[in-house]
């Protein structure tokens, strides 16, 4: 079978990647659609028992087509003997930036105090660069209005099918097919995530715990959108970004952009992910700023209301789910060893709420106290996967100051904010500009308090959708 597997499958990689050789913009699309299916495709083949090599090689589809375009844009820069783009200050800090993650690669890990293996550590250059790739990619692309005008589409519809999906199965659907569907063993077997929550034997290994959300004791708990990323983070991304956008893009066929966007809302909410509604204020602030919208920041008023409103009504409304008995057990055990913690949604000591800001006061610690960085690896994902001891998680900025030191973290920021500057100053006269620096802006405050370049479908599309923004031309 793995042969009949990975024929299928060069098949299919190599019209893709055909496709994108003759057109680079072809893997924005590709990546957009793609990466939003991708956890549940990757799933549902590990369930048919694709395994293995054959699977992480079915995985690499999206660094394969990012290498593909790269490699068509170098080839054409090549012949034309000149850069697709002029070098810019945000340019300069994105190549800084990768360079320090290239050293950092190459110095060996007893040296800074690090214990990642090199498994551990070619992971994390892969999520540390893919960004910085994405981001070239987009400047080398020139994107008019009429490509522009399809992206948004394709963005906005692929996050209403994913709202969709998500809606339905958190009504229609039993948590007992979750647990026993293949989900739980890709992501233990095949990733090596160490996921405790809701399983047959959530000792040993189960769903991620932020499939549901737990009201203590033992309620029955509450189900989370999830959908085709399997995760209800990863998903609340697409929805922010789709949502954002939407609101400085929409003019033509409005009553359809309205429904999509009421349906994205819905999912959104469902995801239960409150930074998230918080980055889409974020987003609909900076639109106000940028392109003088008022009802953009009473927009942004209202979605505050609205989080602070639905945190009291979700235990109320959201569909609900029974632990089993093993689950239960595990659950005690979990309490007696954490006595006094809160699970209550509106309360300030909430224990997810507690946790993501004891994260970032440990990691701030951590960047404070050892500046020179535990080296890649240490951190995160990659350290959650491998297991090695974890220096710092969640946030983005405290991650890559506790791998790469104080230097690499400063200059991701640095990079990050230049980017969000030039995207704002170029939104000014551009309403695609002002529509990806509002979303940008949404996406890097959902960094302060977690890994948002771990989710493959923001390092790829709003780094990609970054670059080719930075100096638009496509004012209309």
């Amino acid at each position: 079978m793995t042969v009949v597997e990975l024929a299928a499958y060069a098949i299919v990689l190599g019209a893709a990647g055909v496709a994108v050789w003759r057109r680079p913009v072809v893997a924005l699309y590709l990546f957009v659609v793609g990466l939003a299916l991708h956890n549940a495709a990757m799933a549902a083949l590990y369930a048919w028992g694709v395994r293995g090599a054959t699977l992480t090689a079915i995985t690499a589809w999206k660094e394969i087509l990012l290498a593909v375009a790269l490699v068509r844009v170098g080839t054409d820069a090549a012949r034309a003997r000149r850069l697709p783009f002029r070098m810019r200050v945000v340019d300069w800090l994105a190549l800084a930036f990768a360079a320090v993650c290239v050293v950092y690669a190459f110095i060996p890990q007893s040296a800074l105090g690090g214990e990642a293996g090199r498994k551990a550590v070619v992971l994390a250059l892969r999520h540390d660069l893919v960004p910085v790739a994405a981001y070239f990619l987009g400047r080398s692309l020139r994107l008019g209005r009429v490509e522009l005008r399809r992206l948004a589409w394709t963005l906005i519809g692929t996050a209403g099918f994913v709202a969709v999906v998500g809606l339905l199965d958190v009504y229609l659907v039993p948590i007992g097919w979750w647990r026993t569907n293949g989900v739980v063993d890709y992501f233990h077997r095949h990733l090596g995530y160490d996921y405790h929550g809701t399983g047959e034997n959530p000792r040993v290994a189960g769903l991620p715990e932020n499939f549901i959300y737990n009201l203590g004791g033992d309620r029955p708990f509450l189900r989370r959108l999830v959908s085709t990323f399997l995760s209800p983070l990863a998903s609340s991304y697409l929805f922010v970004v789709a949502l954002v956008g939407a609101a400085a893009l929409v003019r033509r066929r409005r009553a359809v952009v309205l429904l999509l966007c009421a349906v994205v809302a819905a999912g959104l909410l469902y995801t239960f992910s409150r930074s998230a509604l918080l980055a889409v204020a974020v987003g609909l602030v900076v639109l106000a700023a940028v392109q003088r919208r008022p009802w953009a920041l009473a927009g942004a008023a209202a979605v505050v209301v609205v989080a602070v409103g639905w945190a009291h009504a979700f235990p109320h409304v959201a569909p609900t789910g029974n632990w089993t008995k093993a689950d239960l057990v595990y659950q005690h055990e979990l309490a007696a060893a954490h006595p006094g913690t809160t699970n209550a949604p509106t309360s300030a000591s909430e224990s997810s709420l507690s946790e993501h800001w004891q994260s970032l006061k440990d990691g701030i610690r951590t960047v404070i106290h050892h500046p020179q960085g535990f080296g890649l690896g240490n951190v995160g994902q990659t350290a959650s996967r491998t297991g090695t001891p974890i220096k710092a998680g969640e946030s983005n900025y405290t991650e890559l100051g506790a791998e790469l030191g104080l230097l690499g973290a400063v200059l991701w920021t640095a990079w990050s904010v230049a980017l969000l500057v030039a995207l704002l100053r170029a939104g000014r006269n551009d309403r695609w500009a002002a529509a990806l620096a509002a979303s940008f802006a949404a996406i890097l405050a959902l960094a302060i308090q977690t890994d948002v370049i771990g989710d493959p479908w923001v390092a790829y599309c709003i780094w990609v959708l970054g670059g080719a923004l930075v100096v638009p031309d496509t004012a209309e």
